[in-house]
């Protein structure tokens, strides 16, 4: 794992208020990566377009609508949706996104790596936060198994 990428992640984890958008009625990867931040004691905020779907706990439909600003932002929607999030991500001032990406694309697409660094958005733009956050074995296995294959690399700027 490269320093950069390092930096970035330890940067997310330090954030204090994270919003992870692409929470879901079903269970899913927002919902699990919801909760470990949650258990973690991290204010966080689910964020779906379905918001008044859900009843279980308190989501938003979109980033604007939290009041208060967010440190970070963690992406889990369709590949499609990602440029929109951080598209609205660099419009309020957010400096940190993390696009959820593991054994397959997971939420990345090439075109919001692309608009993060052309808005300047910090951009984590694989792996998982539940690999780095106090990892269960097979967060941490996953984890030892990218890192050996080179996958937590960021240019050097």
């Amino acid at each position: 794992m490269n320093t950069p990428f390092q930096s970035l992640v330890d940067e997310f984890l330090n954030s204090k208020r994270i919003a992870v958008v692409g929470y879901s009625r079903k269970a899913g990867v927002a919902n699990g990566i919801y909760d470990k931040f949650k258990k973690h004691g991290y204010e966080v905020f689910a964020v779906t377009p379905k918001a008044s779907e859900i009843t279980e706990i308190e989501v938003w439909p979109d980033l604007k609508s939290i009041e208060g600003s967010v440190d970070a932002v963690m992406v889990c929607t369709p590949p499609a949706a990602s440029a929109g999030v951080i598209r609205e991500a660099a419009d309020l001032g957010i400096p940190l996104v993390w696009i959820h990406r593991s054994v397959d694309g997971g939420s990345y697409s090439a075109e919001a790596e692309k608009l993060a660094h052309e808005r300047g958005v910090k951009l984590i733009p694989f792996g998982c936060p539940m690999m780095f956050l106090k990892p269960d074995i097979f967060h941490g296995c996953m984890k030892w198994f990218f890192n050996m294959q080179g996958k937590f690399q960021i240019a050097e700027s």
